[in-house]
């Protein structure tokens, strides 16, 4: 039997901790659960909106509708000769998934280490680190078509993905519920330490033939010296997504501001870190009523505790303005505004 609950607070589930409230609230545990959920039409007319571990989202508002809240568990592998296949639940947690293949020598993922969030929500969002994103180790997906009752399989190419960007993003926005994901890996380790300070945190430490291992810990410490850990301080660790511009104007920014932090984008563009934007025009630490930038990290946005999601939504449009102002650059948001 389906638990449905009503008037269920949000705070303890999504990673900014705003307290808003949902009209509907129920947990999935088991594929079969989301064909019984749908097979009412009563569900499939309300707004709806999916919860893994909620680190990508701001709630503005109270939730008017269902929400859905992923909790598939598992975690399985096959290996055919150096190749290694591993699918997990969509309702695992990210960075256990991460530590299940660094522990076990599966090489592909060890950048993408303490990555706040979901298996489910990974490819929506087509995650990314140091140099590492989500389709550069994804196989396929199985996801729950809300229309139909019926399960689909999703290949790479099925899922178009982008910069922070996917099929589920765009015109399959709210059309499917992804309940596992498959990612190719590798015996062989192709180790990627060329982004960030990753290189310098090995020389610090006296490694100069790392191993994945070696990597995925030197990740995880550099994201924990940078950015506020959720269960302290509410956040959805990078707010902003790194704007890509192209060479010509990219060209006239640089003219102007020699120093700009870049890198070279996929498409033949120029990648702007989007944080040194933010601190250039003296957002980095600065706070507002409840809300502000982290000390240590201008991307983040954090709440100082009884922030709303509307405040801080104002918050990150002073932000836009400020960096447009400055540079003639526009900061897309990178989290999910829930109103």
């Amino acid at each position: 039997m389906l638990q449905i609950q009503q008037n269920v607070s949000l705070k303890n589930f999504n990673t900014f901790g705003i307290d808003v409230n949902a009209r509907y609230f129920i947990e999935i545990v088991r594929e079969e659960e989301l064909k019984e959920l749908f097979a009412d039409p009563q569900w499939k007319t309300l707004p709806l909106l999916i919860l893994g571990g909620g680190s990508n989202m701001l709630m503005v508002n109270d939730f008017d509708g269902l929400v859905v809240r992923m909790n598939i568990r598992g975690i399985e592998h096959r290996i055919i000769h150096d190749d290694v296949f591993v699918e997990a639940g969509g309702g695992e947690v990210w960075n256990d998934l991460v530590n299940y293949c660094v522990a076990r020598g599966y090489a592909g993922v060890e950048n993408l280490s303490l990555i706040p969030g979901s298996v489910g929500a990974s490819p929506i969002q087509n995650i990314g680190a140091y140099g590492i994103e989500l389709k550069d180790v994804f196989h396929s997906c199985r996801a729950f078509e809300i229309a139909t009752g019926t399960f689909r399989e999703f290949s790479k190419e099925d899922c178009k993905f982008g910069y922070r960007e996917s099929v589920f993003k765009a015109e399959l926005k709210g059309q499917y519920i992804i309940v596992s994901v498959k990612f190719q890996l590798s015996l062989s380790a192709n180790i990627n330490t060329r982004y960030g300070a990753i290189e310098q945190e090995l020389q610090n430490r006296g490694i100069s033939n790392p191993t994945i291992e070696d990597v995925s810990k030197v990740v995880a410490h550099i994201r924990v010296s940078k950015l506020p850990d959720p269960s302290t301080i509410g956040n959805a660790g990078s707010f902003f997504k790194n704007p890509v511009i192209s060479v010509e104007d990219f060209a006239a920014v640089q003219a102007q501001f020699p120093d700009v932090v870049n890198y070279p984008a996929a498409d033949g563009g120029v990648k702007l870190a989007a944080g040194w934007l933010i601190e250039q025009c003296g957002w980095k630490g600065k706070t507002i009523g409840h809300t502000g930038t982290w000390k240590n990290q201008a991307l983040v946005l954090v709440n100082h505790g009884g922030a709303t999601g509307q405040e801080i939504f104002d918050f990150s449009s002073q932000i836009i303005d400020s960096v447009y102002t400055k540079f003639g650059v526009i900061l897309q948001r990178e989290v999910n505004i829930i109103n």
